[in-house]
């Protein structure tokens, strides 16, 4: 093989390489957006229900005791 062979075969070995690499990283940084997405929707259900759960308790408890 010639040495421009050679060359554009490096040269287009790394060109392969810089797009998996970034295709990967596309992919990873995309899955990791989707898992923080999903975190905060969770959290958001978390935080729903706590206070669902505390208004219910404070109705409950001024229910019981209406002179406090």
């Amino acid at each position: 093989m010639s040495n421009q062979t050679n060359n554009n075969n490096r040269r287009n070995d790394q060109s392969f390489s810089e797009n998996v690499k970034d295709t990967a990283g596309a992919a990873f940084h995309g899955v990791h957006s989707a898992l923080e997405a999903t975190e905060n929707a969770a959290m958001s259900a978390v935080d729903a229900t706590a206070n669902a759960v505390n208004n219910l308790t404070e109705n409950a408890n001024e229910e019981e005791n209406p002179l406090d």
